[in-house]
Parts: C-alpha cells; sequence; structure tokens
C-alpha cells in the first residue's frame, strides 16, 4: 500500500528489518556472524603459519651475529713486500674445504700510498664484480678474474673491467711471531675501510648509505 504525504506525494512504508532464523529479542550476536568471524580468525592463523616461517627464513641470517676470529697464516718471514703469497684460510668454521678460501698476502711497503712499515696486506680473492675468484699474476703484477675480465692493481684497486670497487681486505696482526688474519672489510677507491659489502656493491660518497652493511658484521679495526 501506498499512502500520500502532506504535499500529496506517494509515500511508500518502509519495512522492518527481516529477522535471520533462530534470531530472539536481545541477540546481539548471530550464528551467521560466529560462523564468519571463526572462519577468517582460521585463515588469518593458517596464513601466519605459511608467512611467518618464510619471513623468518629469509631475514634470520640478516640478525645472526658474526663470530670474530684470528687464525694463523704463517710466520713473518714467509712473506715479502714485492710479491703475494696465497694461503688457506678458513671463512666458515664447520664446512670443511667448502669453508675454506684463498688469501693473498705480503708485507707492507712504505714506498706505497697508506701504507707503513711492518704491517702485513691480505686480499681477498672473491672479484668485487660478481664473487669469482681472482688470481694473482706475479709476472704482471695484477689481480686477474678469468669470468668476466676485472682486472687489480699491486694494492688491489681496479685498472679494468667491471668491479665497482677495489679487492676486500683481511684484518692482519701479529702475534707469537706469527701473521694471523681476522675479519673481512671492504675499502673504496681510496683504500679507506668501510664494513664488508657483497659484490657488486659500490663504496664512497653516497655508494656507502645505498649500500649500507649487514647488522650483523663486525666493524673493521
Amino acid at each position: 500500500m501506498t499512502a500520500n504525504g502532506a504535499d500529496g506525494a506517494a509515500v511508500t512504508p518502509s519495512l522492518p528489518p527481516v529477522k535471520p532464523p533462530g534470531y530472539f529479542e536481545g541477540e546481539t550476536m548471530t550464528r551467521r556472524a560466529v560462523f564468519t568471524g571463526g572462519a577468517m580468525a582460521a585463515g588469518g592463523i593458517a596464513g601466519a603459519a605459511i608467512i611467518l616461517p618464510a619471513i623468518g627464513f629469509a631475514i634470520g641470517p640478516v640478525f645472526k651475529k658474526e663470530e670474530v676470529i684470528y687464525q694463523d697464516v704463517g710466520p713473518q718471514s714467509d712473506f715479502v713486500p714485492d710479491a703475494y703469497k696465497p694461503v688457506v684460510a678458513t671463512l666458515v668454521p664447520g664446512l670443511g674445504e667448502t669453508g675454506k678460501t684463498t688469501v693473498y698476502i705480503r708485507k707492507t711497503d712504505p714506498a706505497l700510498p697508506g701504507e707503513t712499515a711492518g704491517g702485513f696486506i691480505a686480499i681477498s680473492t672473491r672479484c668485487a664484480h660478481a664473487g669469482c675468484p681472482v688470481r694473482w699474476v706475479n709476472p704482471a703484477k695484477r689481480f686477474v678474474c678469468p669470468c668476466h675480465g676485472g682486472v687489480y692493481d699491486f694494492q688491489g684497486k681496479v685498472v679494468g673491467g667491471p668491479p665497482v670497487r677495489p679487492l676486500d681486505r683481511f684484518v692482519t696482526r701479529v702475534e707469537n711471531g706469527q701473521v694471523q688474519i681476522g675479519p673481512r672489510y671492504s675499502v673504496n677507491a681510496e683504500l679507506k675501510r668501510y664494513s664488508p659489502r657483497d659484490p657488486g656493491q659500490r663504496l664512497g660518497g653516497l655508494w656507502q648509505y645505498m649500500y649500507p652493511k649487514r647488522f650483523t658484521v663486525p666493524s673493521p679495526q
């Protein structure tokens, strides 16, 4: 039925809201709302059970603290200032041969920029372009990467190819007559120390902020 309003226009009367089956007066939550809420809660729990472990697996290594280890690589008399000697060092304990790497070591040469007498230089063999192993070519006094043609000079600075920074180095010290190497660190074009970066990450200027270090790596000493 319709009724006329004060101005003569037809007015359709509003109908009372339809009560769901089983509804009783004073009820604040319906059965449908209970089932809907339960289904959403179950879906949320199932989603969290899948997503949270994946997130933890992905970012967990970022927060895993790296232990600072020093290891002997030979007596001081084994090294000279005009050539590098390759030694085998353990980067990751407990992995056997897989956790080992070659490190090139020499005495410092005061005639070279930034070097003083009595120290040692330990160069990483991981290319700063894509991480391929480089090798020292003594006749050419160069480090050469066979993968993409990266070339580094006697101090590990880039002189050719695609590498974005010099070769990484290791902290060195002498204990009881033995040369020891410690944490790895990265250097920029001026051989200034930075916390270690991954291959392909630039250093110097704004680059150090665009490619920040991982939270867990030790700072260079």
